[in-house]
């Protein structure tokens, strides 16, 4: 009863926030992949021209994202009606304030079927980025044509949507009801593109920006690992110039973009290694997205420790399965799983290919043990869902300096007491 009344009651004040203050824009940002991603970059290019608000952590739930909105910190006890009553105060104050901001970034979160309906029954954004339909939370949604239904949803609510080319199959198109409709990615089809030119895992990638406005494009460098990476940037691109913002600034807010933790980001390893920091989730596009980079990346040694990926459902053995597939001895020397679900049907099918592969329960021993193995200048990729997992642990072990330690993902002091319960099993 508490959830639904607060509920009820932030949505209200999110209504009066953007009445008050109709000169604010909102972007919401939904899909299956890359939501944070395209988040921060588009809050890094936007920030060259306009004031911003947008919330740095993962506060996209209907509960949450009002709060996020409105720039008010989440209770650290959702139970407490002293605490909500605070809330309540923070967010009458805020409505009837001079304005601050000039566009709210928001992230929406589903669960399943109907979460994102939800959003649309309070929220009426500017500008909403799709940025892509593929496998999550199979155990609720059943098929990816429902995952589709439901992220495509966020169109419905949206003046202009912009939508990830590349990512959302074009099967799905016939979903769409908003005539409005932009397309981003790396592909040419795409309205919003990015022609690489060439790529070094210290400085990125070099190519042009395509796109209407730009003509022949802007030759810029985008200083991120992975194609699939270059995307949230495009996405962000197409938003900014939606908004008016000059070429330029477009591109000098791009080149300052780097990759958060947890996502694609590069750290110094012993031995003049290379760690990429995958670790913040995993999906079966992400996950393969991230095989298919280390694949080809140019080292002496490349590594791939690949954890579970949760919430798949029935489809687990599959996609795990389709993960090993990836894994070729050309590409990729060792295979390190982590997990049941990996171990079952990720490992013996890179095995099979010719990798070499050793499966473990947990991120410590299997990080422990691509210690022992590691050759000089190489490269190791580490990748694996969240709860359960924490393959970043993994990579701790390998850093070359411990100042490191706190660039990557969840390494904030609630965190590190959820880690350490959670090893203590092992």
């Amino acid at each position: 009863m508490l959830k639904e009344y607060v509920q009820r009651k932030l949505e209200k004040y999110v209504r009066r926030y953007f009445a008050s203050h109709p000169d604010v824009k909102l972007v919401c940002i939904t899909g299956s992949v890359g939501k944070t991603s395209t988040k921060m970059a588009l809050a890094n290019i936007l920030t060259q021209e306009y004031r911003i608000r947008v919330h740095t952590g993962n506060h996209n739930t209907n509960m949450s994202a009002p709060l996020a909105i409105l720039g008010i910190p989440y209770p650290r006890d959702i139970r407490s009606v002293s605490a909500w009553r605070d809330v309540f105060k923070q967010a009458k104050r805020r409505i009837k304030e001079p304005v601050d901001v000039d566009i709210v970034i928001q992230e929406l979160g589903t669960d399943k079927p109907g979460d994102i309906e939800c959003f649309g029954t309070y929220l009426k954004p500017d500008i909403t980025i799709v940025t892509g339909i593929t496998p999550e939370h199979m155990e609720f949604f059943g098929t990816l044509a429902a995952v589709a239904q439901e992220e495509l949803s966020a169109t419905d609510f949206s003046d202009i949507a912009i939508i990830n080319r590349d990512d959302t199959p074009q099967e799905y198109a016939s979903m769409l009801t908003n005539n409005n409709i932009i397309t981003y990615g790396t592909s040419s089809l795409a309205e919003y593109s990015f022609e690489i030119e060439s790529f070094s895992i210290g400085n990125g990638y070099t190519g042009r920006l395509i796109n209407p406005e730009l003509g022949n494009g802007i030759r810029t460098t985008l200083q991120v690992v992975g194609e699939h990476n270059i995307r949230p940037i495009i996405g962000a691109i197409a938003v900014a110039i939606r908004f008016g913002m000059s070429p330029q600034a477009v591109v000098r807010g791009a080149e300052l973009i780097r990759p958060v933790p947890g996502r694609m980001n590069i750290l110094r390893g012993v031995k003049d290694s290379i760690l990429i920091d995958d670790a913040y989730n995993s999906s079966p596009a992400a996950a393969a997205a991230a095989i298919n980079t280390l694949s080809n990346i140019e080292a002496p040694q490349k590594i791939a420790i690949l954890g579970d990926m949760n919430e798949l459902g029935a489809t687990s053995a599959q996609e795990h399965a389709e993960l090993g597939r990836l894994c070729h001895p050309n590409g990729i020397n060792w295979v390190v799983t982590i997990g049941n679900e990996s171990g079952r049907y990720l490992a013996p099918v890179a095995e099979a290919n010719g990798c070499f592969v050793r499966s473990f329960p947990d991120a410590i021993s299997a990080g422990a043990f691509v210690h022992s193995k590691l050759e000089r200048g190489a490269v190791v990729l580490a990748k694996g869902s969240q709860n359960g997992i924490f393959a970043e642990e993994a990579l701790k072990i390998m850093l070359k300096s411990t100042d490191d330690m706190k660039k990557l993902v969840r390494q904030e002091p609630e965190w590190l007491e959820i880690k350490t319960n959670f090893f203590s099993k092992f």
